[in-house]
């Protein structure tokens, strides 16, 4: 079924070309005989040179030993330690032609799962016997693939198998400029007398990606949080340390909500507890190992022992050293929260300040409108009093004014028949048709002299009503804004109210937004 499930995925894949060279470490029981060699593959006779390799004829033959002379252990890998395609971390993809790499997994016996974890995240170890009597295996899969950055995927893969037998370790190994699978390869050719040991190279590839970087990381991410707890809650240290996040004398908070994001990310950078499950497997890997091993004393000897136990030191070592960064991690991640709520705190409360004052302005505008509507009424109610043409009838037609013809019997109200006794003023004009007649009408026009009464009644009558209303809209400005006054009076209790139904902060309302010193 492996066969057969391989040879399907491997029919899916895409093929992405790598730069690849090759790692030989052999042991013998003569040490002058012990040979390190690391060559990259011809171009002109890379395809001939790799089947060499794999089938080791030519220049990658055994030698020829003296008598008593025996190879004890090495290590034979295909390596990509420069990976640099784009999609050469991708699902379904390899960087060996399929004929290439189908040929290099049956040879070496190495795994034909590997083919079904090209899309695994995260750390992912697996270690397994392949439960051959005649010649067991040990093989294992040790990957890492990253998202991408600049578009390119990022990662490194392990893929190897030792035979019980011969002690050799064959593999490929793959990683990209950014991990340290350039570093370890450097680290596994200072430690080649100790390639008795199949996990040797994943111990190595392990020792780096947990190393000292990892604790760093969460120093700095503390560190950071620190910062942003000044910020937060307005310590005095702020002041003189984190200006960064004071804006004109304003608390600048995107900034530290970006901030916020950011620190939460770099403290689940390379998460503990992932790696805590691949040591845990790791031995389990390394108990199978040695349950075989161990019946082979003329391979596995007190230095492969020795080597064994060192390992298994090692991840306990691994084990208490995790343990203390989740710990660690899971501490500064609670902090986070707080901080992240306090922070959702002061913009819920400053939205609610800016609210309740939009509420405030939007009164005050509605009352006045509200005025301006009431003012309004009150010059249209002074027009319709006092319209020109109304005051006009209302004056000519009076009694002062006789617009009547002389010829008629009408004679203004008051004057007798007699026109010697009038005290009015008369004009008389005569008219005659235009065909001679001579009986043409005359029209008097009369004022009275008593004319000055209307207007010592309707001038002081006028300026009494306009200073009473002018009075009377002063007082209701007064009013008006002695109700603004109570408006704004509600709004501060209603925050209040407000303020103290929602959680409690740890820092003065003043500084929170303005740290200006006094």
């Amino acid at each position: 079924m492996d066969q057969y499930l391989f040879r399907t995925y491997l029919d899916q894949c895409k093929f992405v070309e790598e730069t690849t060279s090759w790692i030989e470490i052999l042991n013998y029981s003569d040490e002058s005989l012990n040979t390190i060699d690391e060559h990259r593959f011809g171009p002109d006779e890379r395809r001939v040179e790799f089947y060499n390799f794999l089938h080791r004829r030519g220049v990658f033959a055994p030698k020829k030993l003296k008598e008593g002379v025996r190879l004890l252990n090495g290590i034979r890998l295909i390596v990509q330690k420069d990976a640099q395609q784009d999609e050469t971390f991708a699902p379904l993809h390899v960087s060996l032609k399929p004929e290439d790499y189908s040929s290099m997994v049956e040879i070496m016996r190495l795994p034909y799962r590997a083919i079904e974890g090209t899309s695994v995240v995260g750390p992912f170890f697996w270690a397994a016997l392949d439960h051959d009597e005649e010649d067991p295996h040990m093989q294992i899969i040790f990957r890492k693939s990253d998202v991408r950055k600049k578009g390119k995927t990022r990662g490194w893969e392990l893929m190897l198998s030792h035979s019980f037998n011969t002690g050799l370790t064959s593999g490929f190994v793959k990683g990209t400029p950014s991990s340290d699978i350039d570093v370890s390869i450097q680290t596994l050719l200072a430690c080649a007398s100790q390639a008795m040991h199949p996990f040797l190279l994943p111990m190595i590839v392990l020792s780096h990606d947990i190393s000292i970087k990892t604790d760093m990381k969460q120093r700095e991410a503390r560190e950071w949080l620190r910062r942003l707890e000044h910020a937060v809650s307005m310590r005095q240290e702020i002041l003189e340390e984190e200006s960064n996040y004071i804006k004109e004398t304003m608390i600048n908070l995107d900034q530290i909500n970006r901030d916020l994001v950011e620190c939460h990310s770099q403290v689940l950078w390379k998460r503990p507890q992932a790696y805590q499950e691949t040591v845990r497997s790791f031995g389990i890997a390394l108990d199978s190992f040695w349950s075989l091993a161990r019946d082979r004393p003329e391979t596995y000897g007190k230095d492969a022992e020795k080597l064994h136990n060192s390992f298994v030191s090692r991840l306990d070592f691994f084990n208490a050293k995790l343990k203390g960064i989740e710990n660690y991690a899971h501490i500064t991640l609670e902090r986070l929260s707080i901080q992240r709520a306090a922070l959702y705190n002061i913009i819920a409360q400053k939205e609610s300040k800016l609210g309740l004052q939009m509420a405030v302005d939007q009164r005050k505008l509605a009352h006045a409108a509200k005025r301006d509507a009431t003012s309004m009424k009150s010059i249209s109610l002074l027009g319709a009093i006092f319209l020109p043409a109304t005051l006009l009838a209302s004056v000519f037609s009076m009694t002062f004014f006789n617009f009547q013809n002389q010829n008629s019997d009408f004679s203004p109200a008051g004057s007798g028949n007699d026109s010697s006794t009038s005290t009015s003023t008369s004009t008389s004009t005569s008219t005659s048709g235009s065909d001679g007649d001579s009986g043409g009408a005359s029209v008097s026009y009369t004022v009275s002299p008593s004319i000055w009464v209307y207007f010592a009644i309707t001038i002081p009558l006028t300026l009494i009503i306009v200073v009473t209303w002018l009075l009377w809209d002063k007082k209701r400005e007064a009013e008006y804004a002695q109700e603004d006054k109570d408006i704004e009076k509600g709004i501060d209790k209603m925050e209040q109210k407000i303020m103290a139904e929602m959680r409690k902060r740890t820092m003065s309302t003043a500084r929170t937004w303005n740290v200006a010193k006094s």
